[in-house]
């Protein structure tokens, strides 16, 4: 067996203190599978004096990052710093030092892959980012390599497991957003500050990377819509229910034609469907090739060891090479690829909810709305409300399922809807995937 190779773990939070766990713990079977034994040079930390779990040799752990870029003797460097800055000019001082990187900076490589990517070609380094996009479930592999004799088609996906987490127990326990998102922080599924993943962020953040990768085409978050799941009530859960449908937030890649439609959105998905069917916080990517069809990926999607299983696979995949054969064959941040769709083009089917008077005519005044603007309705859900009291004009429910439409025509008879006195706040408008 040839010399150790020297690693140094530059974060070590929830995930760093699981790769590092992996690679003390189990020493030896990652020597054997990747034939070179692993040694941790540095650890990097903010706070030296905050207790870690884990037993490293003395003078491994420093809160100096660049004893790490200046060190020659360390070969690879596990990037688990969050955010964008400074982790962006951390990862361009690694690279521009000879050191390969592993990283698992959604974000980092969502706002800056483009700079570090060919950054990392110019010098002849690697940059390993399995962790980066769905923690433990092997998708960049999957696109870039397992995929490679295919176009991919389309990607359906569900990229955040705190999200799926809350929308799984909402309905099943008949609970409120408020309720189950607090218990999500209790339970670490979710921040302090969910935002990022609620709003969808975070999984807009993922399928930049993913069509990037399956499209060869550079695209950024402004370039398509994202909305969380914030706005999403008990009542939508359980129409969708009745329909035969799941509400999941999903981040959808589709080729169409020579164009890219690309959103992140919470949808209708039929009951039947496998993606419909993961609950809780795993995560499913569905990809669909022009030669093998349909494929469905799924596991834990975050978390400290699943995510750290990723990290170290693609640390494994650096000591024997086969990454930086790989790296620089990936088509990724590439210029040319499908144009993205304007937002307003894309068609669907979609699901509309409004509270509105229990009078006459309010139904009429909607269908006629929609029949302006060319929207034909599929079916109507309307349940009796309780009685009013004290003489105040009841509200009741009313669900709209329409046929295929534009985003375009959706959204000017919205405006319009919003208009009528009848129509009580919230209007919800999701999209049906089919």
């Amino acid at each position: 067996m040839t010399s150790p190779l020297n690693v140094a773990i530059i974060g070590m939070g929830t995930v760093g203190g699981g790769v590092a766990q992996i690679l003390t713990e189990h020493s030896e079977r990652c020597a054997r599978r990747s034939g070179r034994s692993i040694h941790i040079a540095k650890a990097v930390v903010r706070d030296l004096s905050k207790p870690r779990g884990i037993d490293l040799p003395d003078g491994v752990l420093t809160d100096d990052v660049q004893s790490v870029i200046d060190d020659p003797n360390i070969d690879v460097a596990i990037q688990l710093m969050g955010g964008t800055d400074p982790a962006r000019q951390v990862m361009l001082s690694l690279l521009e030092a000879g050191k390969d990187v592993v990283t698992a900076n959604k974000a980092l490589l969502c706002d800056h892959g483009p700079e570090l990517f060919e950054k990392a070609r110019e010098l002849g380094r690697c940059i390993a980012f399995e962790a980066a996009v769905a923690g433990g479930i092997p998708i960049i592999e999957a696109v870039s390599q397992s995929m490679s004799g295919n176009q991919i088609t389309s990607i359906q996906a569900i990229l955040n497991g705190t999200c799926n987490y809350i929308l799984t127990e909402m309905l099943k326990r008949s609970a409120s957003y408020g309720d189950i998102l607090s218990e999500a922080q209790e339970l670490g599924y979710a921040e302090a500050d969910p935002a990022m993943d609620v709003e969808g962020t975070d999984a807009a953040q993922k399928l930049v990377i993913l069509c990037q990768l399956a499209f060869g085409k550079r695209v950024s978050l402004s370039d398509f819509p994202t909305q969380g799941i914030d706005s999403l009530e008990l009542a939508d859960l359980k129409y969708a229910a009745e329909l035969g449908y799941r509400i999941k937030l999903l981040a959808v890649a589709q080729l169409v034609g020579d164009s890219l439609e690309l959103h992140v959105e919470p949808k209708l998905v039929h009951s039947d469907e496998p993606i419909a069917k993961t609950d809780g916080p795993l995560n499913i990517v569905a990809l669909n090739g022009d030669a093998v069809g349909p494929t469905w990926y799924a596991g834990a999607g975050a978390g400290k060891m699943p995510t750290a299983s990723a990290v170290v696979a693609d640390l494994m995949d650096v000591v024997i090479g086969r990454a930086q054969l790989t790296f620089p064959l990936m088509s990724v941040w590439g210029d040319t690829g499908p144009q993205v769709r304007p937002p307003e083009e894309i068609t669907r089917r979609y699901y509309l909810r409004f509270n509105v008077d229990d009078r006459p005519h309010v139904l009429a005044d909607i269908t006629d709305i929609l029949g302006r603007n060319e929207i034909s309705i599929a079916s109507v859900i309307q349940h009796e409300a309780p009685e009013a009291t004290g003489g105040e004009t009841r509200s009741v429910p009313l669900v709209i399922m329409t046929h295929t439409t534009t985003e375009g025509r959706i959204r000017m008879a919205d405006s319009e809807l919003s208009q009528l006195d009848s129509i009580k706040a919230p209007r919800i408008r999701l999209p049906v995937l089919d």
